[in-house]
């Protein structure tokens, strides 16, 4: 029986450089810090966007849960290659909101696999932490410190 009271807590921190480019620390030896930026015209654009950063997520999301699934259907994966479509559009205040993700996933898989295949599409998806958790619609809760000098 699953334990629905166990958690899991992903505790990530930013700290700005300089304008609207922030590094960004995992709290993971061995992963490097990530830089974040705006693009122009408020950031330089020096690294990936927040809005680009979800919809890398939930491709990648999505590409590990099919990966996975066919690996343990024992197909063969020769390679696989996502695209994700993060549609843009302003809402009724005129604030731009991220309305549609199209996730495209090609997995190289050889004809001999095709059930597995079949079967994997029809799974996968519902593995993916992350396009499920955006799915349902994430409670977000915001605390600002002051901090004064």
């Amino acid at each position: 029986m699953i334990d629905l009271s166990e958690e899991k807590v992903l505790s990530i921190e930013l700290e700005r450089l300089q304008d609207y480019s922030f590094k960004v620390d995992f709290g993971h030896e061995g992963i490097e810090a990530l830089v974040t930026d705006e693009g122009e015209p408020l950031g330089k654009g020096v690294g990936p966007t927040p809005s680009m950063l979800l919809a890398a997520a939930m491709g990648n999301c999505m590409s590990s849960s099919l990966l996975f699934c066919l690996q343990k259907a024992r197909a063969h994966v020769k390679g696989m290659k996502t695209k994700v479509n993060a549609k843009m559009t302003r809402n009724e205040k005129g604030r731009w909101r991220i309305t549609e993700v199209a996730v495209d996933l090609t997995p190289e898989v050889d004809k001999e696999y095709i059930s597995q295949m079949e079967r994997c599409i029809s799974l996968f998806d519902d593995f993916c932490i992350v396009s499920k958790s955006v799915e349902k619609g994430i409670p977000v809760k915001v605390k600002v410190n002051w901090a004064s000098s």
